[in-house]
């Protein structure tokens, strides 16, 4: 473990820039709840495992169309759980060693929690591939386009899981809103906002002249499109690929796998980066 924690340190020396990937399990060391398999779900939301719903089964747009009440239960509570939580360090760590890159850096993520722009990311240097819970979409596709979540608030019953009081609705045409998040069977989420995202990434990726370094947190393989899109960008760049994940972390031939979580790992790299700067022949 030492030696490749020490590879990925000297890989993320030699970059000029950076691309930081992440799934699920980025926010779980800044207490996120783990929704992998039924029972990590069922474990974070008791009142779903009376309900026999699985995470699949509740992140599913229907509900907004029969039981308005029982979807913004559920959205409504990530919300608020998102907009209280603290980002842990490694957010600030991936930051600063992107600081030292001459070409930058980009976030390509697939969590809808906003953690990035909270630890200080510029928005425009995020791909949201799933959107964002901060931001809205009528469900009724009026017209209005996406807007923010910005002063909404949720009332949620935490024993039943359902929303208490008026829900979100449509600025323009009253109706009710939902969360700009691409849901499962989900053929009408609005992807405008994602789709500039990803052609402001391609711009920044077709101009890259230096060494790109890919550093991969908390992707799973249950879906695997993070985890393609590293892959996809360290073929593509011949760069470097970091994945680190304490039970995921296979990697194709001759890239970094370390399998940890992905705050001890980014502590652990940034301590060897440290030491490295502080040596005599880094003066």
């Amino acid at each position: 473990m030492d030696c490749t924690i020490k590879k990925a340190a000297s890989e993320i020396l030699g970059g000029q820039a950076l691309l930081v990937t992440a799934g699920a399990g980025m926010g779980v060391d800044s207490g996120l709840p783990d929704f992998r398999g039924s029972e990590g779900f069922w474990k974070a939301y008791p009142p779903y495992a009376k309900m026999g719903i699985r995470f699949e089964e509740m992140a599913n747009p229907r509900w907004f169309h029969y039981d308005p009440s029982l979807a913004w239960g559920f959205y409504g509570h990530r919300l608020s759980l998102y907009r209280s939580t603290v980002p842990h360090v490694g957010f600030g760590l991936l930051r600063k060693w992107s600081q030292r890159m001459p070409q930058g850096m980009f976030v390509y993520t697939s969590n809808v929690d906003g953690q990035f722009q909270r630890s200080g990311f510029e928005e425009t240097r995020v791909v949201e591939a799933h959107g964002s819970i901060h931001h809205m979409q009528c469900v009724k596709e009026c017209g209005v386009g996406i807007f923010t979540a910005d002063g909404i608030e949720i009332d949620v019953d935490k024993e039943t899981m359902r929303s208490r009081g008026p829900l979100p609705a449509c600025p323009r045409c009253g109706s009710l809103a939902r969360p700009n998040i691409l849901m499962f069977n989900d053929w009408n989420w609005n992807e405008t906002r994602t789709e500039l995202q990803q052609r402001r990434f391609e711009d920044w990726i077709r101009n890259i002249s230096g060494r790109l370094v890919v550093i991969e947190c908390g992707a799973g393989v249950a879906l695997p499109h993070i985890r393609r899109v590293s892959e996809e960008m360290s073929r593509r760049c011949q760069a470097t690929l970091i994945r680190i994940n304490p039970r995921d972390c296979d990697v194709p031939d001759r890239q970094v796998s370390i399998a940890l979580g992905s705050l001890a790992a980014l502590l652990s790299i940034d301590a060897i980066l440290e030491s490295e700067s502080q040596s005599p022949r880094m003066a």
